[in-house]
């Protein structure tokens, strides 16, 4: 049957992703860090027009980021504020925003289906982060645009009972 076939892995993956809710909990997408050590940068003022629509995880230049979550990977580009940037769908249809990479995972590419914990990319300081410490700018946009991602870590990182997490 064709939904059942390679062909539809996309597609399928897309319906099945798109159904899940929202996670309740998610783990800290830069190898090594923890929850804790995050400071909450949401909503802090960037320049005379707008706000951080994200959070800055710091860490060493090079260090893995994976995915938080299942996903689709929409785009993989290099342009603007974020400079080297993945972005992904996940569950509930929100959209996962990884920023200012160093650089790509080798063969990562737009319509990969993608697991929890797949690597995404490597912290850097792309974009507008130029000269700055290296770090991930990471953001979740939901249906009514972008809101704080720290609590989702942080209750990650407290394993909440009876949570969904986007690995359930």
């Amino acid at each position: 049957m064709f939904w059942n076939s390679r062909w539809a892995e996309v597609p399928r993956a897309m319906w099945e992703i798109s159904r899940m809710p929202p996670p309740t909990a998610l783990p800290v997408p830069v190898e090594g860090v923890a929850a804790r050590r995050i400071a909450d940068t949401f909503g802090a003022p960037r320049g005379a027009d707008r706000t951080h629509a994200g959070i800055d995880i710091f860490a060493s230049r090079g260090t893995a980021v994976r995915s938080a979550t299942r996903g689709i990977v929409t785009d993989v580009r290099e342009s603007g504020l974020g400079g080297r940037q993945v972005w992904v769908q996940g569950p509930a249809r929100e959209r996962y925003y990884y920023a200012h990479l160093e650089g790509w995972r080798d063969g990562l590419a737009r319509g990969e289906v993608i697991e929890p914990g797949t690597v995404l990319g490597y912290v850097g300081d792309t974009g507008n982060a130029k000269g700055t410490p290296p770090h991930l700018h990471w953001g979740i946009y939901g249906a009514d645009g972008a809101y704080d991602p720290l609590p989702l870590l942080r209750a990650g990182a407290e394993g909440t009972a009876g949570g969904s997490t986007a690995a359930d």
